[in-house]
């Protein structure tokens, strides 16, 4: 729990775009501007400061008689020249440039002190429940690398959005009926020698085996030789308890809840789902079969046809559809309570996104759906992709490569990416144990941290006071530089939160330990100066929390001592 004191402490004085922002919506209204809502962005270059904002060419576009160096000028004007905070300056394309001042720099180290395990926590999401429910892979065999993407992402965002004050709820959607599953019971039938009917596309691999023996032993398997869907659920059912949920606990990925297709049906959920759209308008009838249908003139930026949700008889005996089943599980996720629902699905459902993000908005609960599609991994080796197919049994499991590459390794080469963007998984460096690795680079840092604050002790320092030595001293270019970065962690969390880009975090910690490299490379902690030193080390605490919360916020270790680290990466001391 967040104590409330250190969140107003953060707000306050660390989330400074949002008190950048503030100052400026001040002098707007001052100036009599009061419907405007300034930008405030961070700048590419250091040079032209820490944050700007082009609020000036936002007026002049509409249609104010000053140029717009006056317009930037008379805001400028405005703002605060006394807190300490920052200094403002306006470039020669009229933007208002923003700069740290030294002072509020070195007080933001005592402010990541106070905080601890706490810095990074913000109040976006405080009140809000949400939702997010990942992996949600069929139960038809173990989970593979595609699968571990959607994990480790769903896993680190649902982190990031606790971090945040949103109070969340980790959920699998168990796919337990359907063609699949009667796929998956032939497949076993296929291998007791039951030849129920011939079929080409059966799962293929090991596992099959192992789960028919499994099978073979509770059931007479000959009595179900033409119920291949009732041999199917059994499958699935070892499939989840023996595959999946050991491999999510390997992952180090806890849900709160799974949910069951199959007890959707059982609860009459899913006939209450076609109920309610046919008393909203929302279906037809045609061809023998039971069609969604959006209302004319509604919702006309999504482009959907005509969907089935029951089939005919000649198509499927009035069978539901997977499209029906889907939306009695959304009408049953708005029903909880949620303010926000994320989904997150692999790219082989890209195509079903306009239609459920329509369902949705035809429900009335558009705003509160958000669909995420995780793209394809590629895993290379020796540089060339190994192929994988769970039907051919041709496929490296997620528990295989977790066990080749470590948990913290696969977790973060997982996350590295965009989800909207491919995946080429490098087996050769994510095994490499060395400063090539980014995860390494970045827990090594941590561990210096670690190694630099234990020698400190050995020399008589104390660690307990650290956020009240006095850090005027901390003036050197590499350690304002650092301090910029790490003040960034909480305005990460807020962004993370909205725009659910947990691929920023380890871009984010990458940088960190850069900046924290060389720091650690051009100036010398522990000297004969004890103040100047106390001032360092209390820098060198504040960088370590900031490591250790934001690699936590991936599910990644932060280790105190790592054993491939050499010589060369001693402490310097005298």
């Amino acid at each position: 729990m967040v104590k409330a004191g250190i969140l107003k402490q953060i707000k306050n004085q660390i989330m400074i775009r949002d008190v950048l922002k503030g100052k400026l919506k001040k002098a707007l209204k001052e100036a009599g501007y009061k419907k405007i809502e300034p930008e405030v962005l961070p700048t590419a270059d250091p040079k032209f400061g820490d944050y700007y904002s082009n609020i000036a060419l936002k007026l002049a576009k509409l249609g104010t008689k000053q140029s717009i160096s006056k317009v930037a000028k008379s805001l400028q004007a405005k703002l605060p020249k006394s807190e300490g905070v920052f200094t403002s300056e306006i470039a020669p394309n009229g933007f208002i440039n923003f700069k740290f001042s030294n002072q509020f720099l070195q007080s933001q180290v005592q402010k990541i002190i106070e905080a601890g395990s706490d810095f990074g926590c913000v109040e976006t999401g405080k009140g809000k429940k949400v939702q997010v429910e990942f992996i949600s892979a069929n139960p038809t065999g173990p989970l593979t690398l595609g699968n571990g993407r959607g994990g480790f992402t769903g896993d680190a965002l649902a982190n990031c959005l606790e971090k945040a004050g949103y109070q969340v709820e980790r959920e699998y959607y168990i796919n337990d009926t359907g063609n699949q599953i009667k796929i998956l019971g032939l497949s076993i039938l296929d291998v007791l020698g039951v030849k129920a009917e011939k079929r080409e596309d059966l799962y293929k691999g090991e596992y099959i085996v192992e789960i028919s023996k499994k099978i073979e032993k509770k059931i007479d398997v000959e009595s179900y030789k033409n119920e291949p869907s009732e041999i199917g659920e059994i499958a699935a059912e070892i499939a989840l308890e023996e595959y999946i949920k050991p491999a999510l606990k390997k992952m180090n990925i806890a849900f709160d809840k799974f949910v069951s297709e199959k007890s959707l049906h059982e609860r009459g959920e899913i006939k209450a789902a076609l109920n309610e759209l046919e008393k909203k308008g929302l279906t037809i009838e045609k061809e023998g079969a039971i069609w969604f249908t959006p209302k004319k003139g509604s919702s006309a930026s999504v482009q959907e046809t005509d969907r089935v949700l029951v089939r005919s008889e000649k198509a499927g005996g009035k069978a539901p559809t997977y499209f029906l089943a889907d939306i009695a599980y959304h009408i049953n996720k708005f029903n909880r309570g949620f303010d926000n629902v994320i989904d997150i699905w692999g790219a082989d459902h890209a195509g079903y996104v306009p239609r459920m993000q329509l369902v949705a908005v035809e429900l009335g609960s558009g705003e509160k759906l958000e669909i995420i599609i995780i793209q394809l991994v590629r895993l290379i080796e020796e540089g060339r992709e190994v192929r994988m197919s769970k039907r051919t049994g041709t496929f490296i499991t997620l528990e295989e490569l977790v066990a080749e590459t470590g948990l913290d390794v696969a977790r973060f080469f997982f996350i590295s990416r965009s989800p909207n963007t491919h995946l080429d998984f490098d087996l050769k460096l994510a095994k490499e144990v060395s400063n090539k690795n980014p995860v390494y680079y970045v827990q090594y840092a941590h561990a210096r941290c670690n190694s630099l604050l234990k020698k400190a002790q050995k020399e008589g320092f104390s660690l307990v006071n650290l956020s009240k030595v006095g850090v005027s001293l901390l003036n050197k270019p590499e350690e304002l530089v650092l301090i910029r970065h790490l003040i960034k962690l909480p305005q990460l969390v807020e962004d993370i939160a909205d725009n659910h880009a947990v691929h920023l975090l380890t871009t984010y910690t990458i940088q960190l330990a850069d900046k924290f490299h060389r720091f650690y490379e051009r100036v010398r902690v522990i000297s004969e100066d004890k103040q100047l030193s106390a001032a360092r080390l209390s820098l060198i605490l504040a960088t370590k929390i900031t490591l250790h919360n934001s690699l936590g916020l991936m599910g990644i270790s932060a280790p105190k001592y790592m054993e491939k680290v050499g010589k060369e990466d001693e402490p310097k001391t005298s």
